[in-house]
């Protein structure tokens, strides 16, 4: 019995010091961090979206400028393609109207354009520095700025009240946000690199 507990304690000793070193090595967001996203979201049109978008990337943006217009960037293309995909089924399911199928037909090549775009921002960010600077923080700006406007164009074709049009617009409403916050962060970071 006394051996039982002796090796039940030892167990329980030995799984708290490895889940010490399990905790101790798993980076928690810091309130600055945390708060460094929350007062950089104050500046989008959307602050709560933003802030609930990215702060579990806290850890990884700390409070760096750069990283946390890329990130945004990369959080609106990861919606901006799953919105695609989600159009580009609706655009094939059954018993819609002729349309309700052109608009969908259109918005799947506008979203398939703003991923392009979106992919294109992405890449030059993890580029961006040296001398052609701001050359390509003006191609980012036109290339994020260019999404929204094909996200915004989605929504032209749907004449009709109805389902396929309710639910198209609740996808690119949040499409647009997302892209929308993304650039008013990326437009913070290009300002603060252009000061210096």
């Amino acid at each position: 019995m006394e051996g039982s507990y002796f090796s039940t304690l030892m167990t329980l000793i030995v799984f708290a010091a490895y889940m010490n070193r399990c905790l101790a090595s798993r980076p928690i967001p810091t309130e600055t961090n945390t708060q460094f996203i929350k007062t950089s979201c104050g500046a989008t049109t959307y602050p709560e979206l933003c802030f609930s978008s990215l702060s579990s990337y806290a850890n990884e943006i700390q409070t760096s400028p750069k990283v946390l217009a890329s990130t945004a960037l990369s959080v609106a293309l990861t919606t901006t393609r799953s919105t695609s995909v989600t159009i580009a089924k609706l655009y094939k399911s059954q018993g819609l109207k002729p349309k309700e199928a052109a608009a969908l037909s259109d918005c799947v090549e506008e979203l398939s354009d703003s991923v392009d775009e979106l992919e294109k921002s992405v890449e030059e960010m993890g580029n961006a520095g040296g001398k052609s600077f701001g050359l390509q923080m003006n191609d980012i700006q036109t290339w994020v700025s260019s999404s929204l406007t094909d996200e915004d164009t989605c929504l032209d074709g749907f004449t009709e009240n109805g389902n396929v049009k309710n639910t198209v617009r609740n996808q690119i409403v949040n499409v647009a946000q997302m892209t929308s916050n993304a650039l008013a962060l990326f437009n913070g970071y290009a300002a603060t690199k252009n000061l210096n």
